[in-house]
């Protein structure tokens, strides 16, 4: 890529990143660019169809629908998503592992010859060494914390004892030899973490969650002495 190829980028990237308007000398400073180049840019992005609302001294700020095409992803960003949805494919069950290859069928499809091959013969590979099998209702339990559905719940506990209870799902972990997941108890009235290799089923209740993820995933972090998820500058 060019260097004005890869500056335009990073200006898409910042103002896909801002839920507000973000004046254009913030974002001349943080491109490292006159204020005459970055609008000349954002009127470049403007004729290739970015949807950027605003004005000179006003602030400017990306229409929602916009998507960033494929083909741009640098070389070190094409290995990233290569590395992952390698991993997935070695360690998700094999709904999400066939997604991954899909999406990655659809990136290298818009990638320039050049670029496709590299992806398609990347050397970094994640291996699973542990062959374990997949639980068979890890999709049910991704799209519960997707949609934030509650689920009913066979668990068995650590000492063996059979148990049943609702839960509302909204993290899970992805280990080398185990899957696990984080979910509001309503029979303990509190967040608890459970491994999915110990339920022993789960199925939909019909309910939604009364509290939404992002809530949920805050008020996990308070109380488990986590540091809050990064906030989006200037949104």
């Amino acid at each position: 890529m060019t260097t004005r190829a890869v500056r335009l980028l990073q200006l898409l990237d910042e103002l896909r990143r801002r839920r507000k308007p973000v004046q254009g000398a913030r974002l001349a400073e943080r491109l490292g660019v006159s204020l005459r180049t970055l609008y000349r840019d954002i009127d470049a992005l403007r004729g290739q169809g970015a949807e950027i609302a605003g004005d000179p001294g006003i602030g400017y700020q990306m229409r929602p629908g916009f998507l960033l095409p494929a083909m741009m992803f640098s070389a070190e960003e094409l290995e990233a998503l290569a590395l992952g949805a390698r991993w997935v494919a070695a360690h998700a069950d094999p709904e999400l592992a066939d997604a991954a290859a899909r999406a990655m069928a659809r990136v290298g499809s818009a990638l320039p010859e050049a670029l496709r091959l590299q992806v398609e013969t990347s050397g970094l590979f994640a291996p699973d060494w542990s062959a374990s099998v997949p639980e068979p209702w890890l999709p049910t339990l991704r799209r519960a914390i997707r949609e934030g559905l509650v689920l009913r719940m066979a668990y068995e506990r650590d000492d063996g004892q059979a148990s049943e209870r609702r839960i509302w799902p909204f993290a899970m972990a992805f280990l080398d030899d185990k899957r696990l997941f984080v979910a509001w108890c309503e029979l303990r009235g509190e967040f608890r973490h459970f491994r999915a290799d110990r339920v022993r089923g789960l199925e939909p209740t019909g309910d939604a969650s009364p509290q939404p993820r992002d809530r949920l995933l805050r008020r996990w972090r308070q109380e488990q002495g986590l540091p809050s998820a990064p906030a989006c500058e200037d949104c």
